[in-house]
């Protein structure tokens, strides 16, 4: 069961038109995309890139509060890669996979787990997945 907003931290929005062979853009200018479908191979990007581009930066973005709250350094080169993947579930719906790659270089295996629970447990897309969507997360 989804739980409601209590408080309101940030607010977008954004217009798309033709669908995944059109465009989007959002209202304050800084988002202005082509998109395009997959197996076309024209000019643009898709939803997946973006829902990994997005998934990403906010895995990163939690895995510092994680850090803060550990009391960790989290060394420059920490990066996440993200691996969508869109297919068909045996009922023939589409549905999406995910696969979270993250590199945290010089930090031990022991403190990369607790980086990448807490990451998880507190990541906004990381909770609306869950239960929903498959998620892998592994540290390198």
């Amino acid at each position: 069961m989804a739980l409601p907003l209590q408080e309101v931290l940030y607010t977008t929005n954004t217009h798309v038109t033709g669908g995944r062979d059109g465009s989007g853009r959002s209202s304050d200018g800084k988002l202005d995309v082509k998109l395009d479908h997959f197996v076309s191979g024209k000019e643009g990007t898709n939803p997946e890139q973006l829902f990994g581009v997005g998934y990403s930066a906010c895995f990163l973005s939690a895995i510092g509060i994680a850090a803060q709250q550990l009391k960790v350094r989290l060394p420059p080169e920490t990066a996440v890669d993200a691996q969508v993947d869109l297919g068909k579930t045996s009922e023939g719906n589409y549905q999406l996979a995910v696969k979270l790659n993250v590199n945290l270089p010089g930090v031990d295996e022991e403190t990369k787990a607790k980086l990448l629970a807490f990451a998880h447990q507190t990541c906004p897309y990381s909770r609306m997945t869950r239960g929903e969507v498959t998620v892998d997360i592994a540290a390198k």
